[in-house]
């Protein structure tokens, strides 16, 4: 097994397909403008698949699609059903549900079971102010054509921000019992793009637990989370729903993720600068040992602790701000995957 310098393991990759987004969520792109990775730097389908293969025999057993949104980029179900047939024990694709409708069908005939959809609020109007398109209807048709084309294993994602969508935890978890899938409330993060970041907009993780006691009864925390984001609980109903509080609660020690961007840009933590470009490497005539062994030797330096050394902060504001990111855009989330 593969560890790093505080003995955590390589076991989850993160793998941004692209960094555009149909969304201007404000919690991730709040900023007017955006410079994208122009499409010859993006990693074609087959430097991808060559890459997870690598990471595989350094030891990683789960996958994780992101974005910007996932299904923008052309072809996607292709990339679904070549990462399905390799021997992963998880293979994911969160999204935001725009475009969901139409390539539920195409994404579980290429053989993808788990499937995560933000969903911050059931409100046409604060959808609106949040994401700043109107398309709530476009993600709730997606969602049900998700459930009625069989995932079961389908999870919402809920970034809860104080005085905007917090009042909306109990419908939220209603509308994720009705439709079958677990629910997660994520604390507000102060991550790259977050230029508007306020801890006063945080609802974090002890708050979130009092307000569902009041209304739905104590919570109860379920075991064997492992390195998992969230923490799952079971109400007293039975229903179960998780809390990421990587805020105020985080969870550094047990975190097994790389993350590699469209552009091929290898990061060991949410909020480091540094990154690997293993794009020059794919692109080079290295042979796939020798890229293994990069990868390995990056893995096994990592000391990063991003969300605990933010934490500790005290006084504490957004990551970077719009100049610092205009900089430097690889620590925008939408450019790294979340």
């Amino acid at each position: 097994m593969l560890l790093d310098r505080r003995q955590r393991p390589l076991r989850s990759l993160r793998l941004s397909v692209t960094d555009r987004c149909n969304l201007r969520c404000q919690y991730c792109m709040p900023e007017a403008n955006y410079t994208w990775v122009p499409r010859p730097e993006l990693l074609s389908f087959e430097e991808l698949g060559r890459l997870v293969d690598r990471f595989i025999a350094v030891g990683v057993r789960k996958v994780r699609l992101t974005g910007g949104e996932p299904l923008l980029r052309n072809g996607l179900p292709r990339l679904v059903e070549a990462l399905a047939a390799k021997p992963l024990d998880e293979l994911a694709l969160t999204t935001n549900g725009v475009l969901l409708r139409d390539f539920a069908q195409p994404l579980f005939d290429a053989g993808l079971r788990q499937l995560t959809v933000s969903l911050d609020t059931l409100s046409r109007s604060t959808f609106v102010r949040l994401a700043r398109r109107d398309a709530l209807s476009r993600v709730l048709e997606g969602l049900e054509a998700a459930a009625g084309v069989g995932f079961t294993q389908l999870k919402l994602d809920t970034v809860v921000v104080r005085g905007v969508n917090d009042h909306e935890l109990d419908a939220l978890l209603d509308f994720a019992a009705r439709l079958g899938a677990e629910l997660r409330f994520i604390e507000y993060m102060d991550v790259g793009g977050a230029t508007q970041w306020d801890p006063a907009h945080v609802v974090p993780r002890a708050e979130l637990l009092s307000r569902l006691a009041a209304s739905r009864g104590a919570p109860h925390p379920l075991p064997l989370r492992g390195s998992a984001p969230a923490e799952r609980f079971v109400l007293p109903d039975g229903q179960t729903f998780g809390i990421v509080a990587s805020t105020t609660q985080p969870f550094c020690g047990a975190c097994d993720r790389a993350r590699v961007s469209a552009d091929g840009q290898l990061f060991t933590c949410l909020y480091t600068s540094q990154s690997t470009d293993l794009r020059a490497l794919l692109r080079s005539p290295l042979t796939d040992e020798a890229l293994e062994a990069r990868l390995a030797s990056v893995w096994t330096a990592r000391l990063d602790r991003g969300a605990e050394a933010r934490a500790a902060l005290g006084i504490r504001g957004p990551l970077a701000d719009a100049a610092q990111l205009k900089a430097a855009p690889q620590l925008e989330m939408h450019r790294r995957g979340g």
